[in-house]
């Protein structure tokens, strides 16, 4: 037989706590994946991270040429 003064309640419980739980496993989704979004390189290849340097005067023309080489090997 079915309790009306609580046997409700343990369910609502239940309820409650896999909520809580969902909305936590939520939360550190969306931390990691805008971590691993802001830290990443776009998809780019060294050699194109190299190029960029370059392009934008990071490093000089002998640097990136040995470092070229170093990335093609």
């Amino acid at each position: 037989m079915y309790d009306l003064n609580g046997g409700g309640h343990m369910g609502g419980m239940w309820f409650w706590w896999i909520a809580v739980i969902v909305i936590v496993a939520a939360v550190i989704w969306a931390m990691f994946r805008r971590s691993s979004q802001t830290t990443g390189n776009g998809g780019a290849s060294a050699e194109q991270l190299l190029k960029r340097r370059y392009a934008n005067g990071e490093i000089e023309k002998d640097v990136y040429e040995k470092r070229l080489h170093d990335i093609r090997q």
